[in-house]
């Protein structure tokens, strides 16, 4: 991901956001920042163009399901809803 990034002048952050920019115009990323900084690189996500090659190769490279898990350990996870 990071050498698709690279070829693109983009951040591999900038690249994920454009990735699911592509796939549905009903799904909207909200990235998490904790700067200006950070935020502004988000926003330039948009204009990150993929070709059709580059979405099969990121698809290749994250396919569904790959990122399923909980969000914190099992102790973490335990100390929720309570």
């Amino acid at each position: 991901m990071h050498d698709i990034a690279k070829d693109k002048g983009c951040t591999a952050a900038q690249l994920a956001l454009a990735w699911v920019l592509a796939r549905d115009e009903g799904v909207v990323p909200i990235p998490g920042t904790r700067s200006l900084t950070r935020l502004e690189e988000n926003v330039r996500a948009v204009d990150v163009t993929l070709s059709e090659d580059e979405l099969r190769r990121l698809d290749e490279i994250l396919p569904p399901g790959a990122a399923l898990g909980t969000r914190y350990p099992e102790a973490g996870m335990a100390s929720l809803n309570r």
